[in-house]
């Protein structure tokens, strides 16, 4: 087997010989390369772990080979493992993942944590999730909580086919609206919780490198950084039910900015959490 990409393994004739190689090759792209490695063959084969353990001497045929140089090609050019496995884990799901989407991070698991806080797990309740992306906090909030109602909108086509595509695997019940945050809503009905997730980077973030791979439209809202925050807590109050909450991941030097937008429009309890990593978060704020 040859390659000229220079990745492939000439030598590779067991599923173990293929494990050492991309081990070894991924240290340049991984603080993790054994377990890269695994996630990779398993998604080039489709093996569970439990498989890949116990078959350490299976062959591994030249198309196979091939199935694995080529995601191998892909993670040492810098594209993110999510991507290569086209799947990733959040808050207890797999998702589906493709470039047309964010990638789910841990940090987002707060806001869906902090949403169904005080959520009723029984009786009509309906949350809003705008920017939904991959479909990941709708499809979080609606499996936790069976009974509520769930609306997400997404203004990417591209994007809100993944999340039907989630939704299909993972069958809760969630309405699915291609627009522009409010816009293909229904103006009679109001929400118990509106959470997003939304672009808060703005232009010129000296993080925008580290993520070019993930789609910009969904990172950056506009100079300031703001631009959706403002748009979403501008609609939010009037679509909330009383006692209603607006729940709203930000940047970490956001926080102060979001309460005061939050506080003029006129919402009460408007409070920030940090994520694990101790940093201001979630803000949310309450219609009294």
């Amino acid at each position: 087997m040859s390659s000229d990409s220079g990745v492939a393994h000439p030598l590779s004739r067991s599923l173990r010989d293929w494990q050492h190689h991309l081990r070894e090759r991924l240290r340049v792209v991984s603080d993790q390369p054994e377990q890269e490695a695994r996630w990779l063959l398993a998604a080039a084969l489709g093996l569970d772990a439990t498989a890949l353990l116990r078959n350490a001497l299976l062959p591994i045929s030249a198309d196979q080979g091939a199935q694995i140089a080529a995601l191998l090609v892909r993670r040492l050019a810098g594209v993110p493992l999510a991507y290569c496995l086209g799947e990733w884990s959040f808050y207890g799901l797999d998702l589906r993942v493709s470039p047309e989407v964010l990638i789910p991070r841990p940090d987002t698991e707060t806001l869906v944590t902090l949403a169904l806080e005080g959520l009723a797990e029984e009786g009509a309740v309906r949350v809003l999730d705008l920017g939904t992306g991959s479909g990941a906090i709708a499809l979080a909030i609606a499996l936790a909580r069976p009974q509520a109602e769930v609306w997400a909108v997404e203004h990417s086509p591209a994007a809100l086919r993944v999340a039907r595509a989630n939704g299909a695997l993972l069958a809760p019940r969630v309405h699915w609206l291609e627009g522009d945050w409010y816009a293909p809503l229904d103006d009679t009905l109001g929400f118990d919780r509106i959470v997003a997730n939304p672009p808060y980077l703005a232009d010129d973030d000296p993080h925008l490198p580290d993520l070019h791979h993930e789609p910009r439209d969904a990172l950056v809202a506009g100079p300031r950084g703001l631009e959706c925050l403002e748009r979403i807590i501008a609609g939010a109050y009037e679509r909330l039910s009383t006692s209603g909450m607006l729940l709203l991941e930000h940047g970490p030097d956001q926080g102060a900015a979001v309460r005061r937008l939050l506080g003029n429009a006129g919402f009460r309890a408007v409070r920030t959490r940090c994520d694990l990593a101790g940093r201001e978060r979630v803000s949310s704020g309450t219609r009294i």
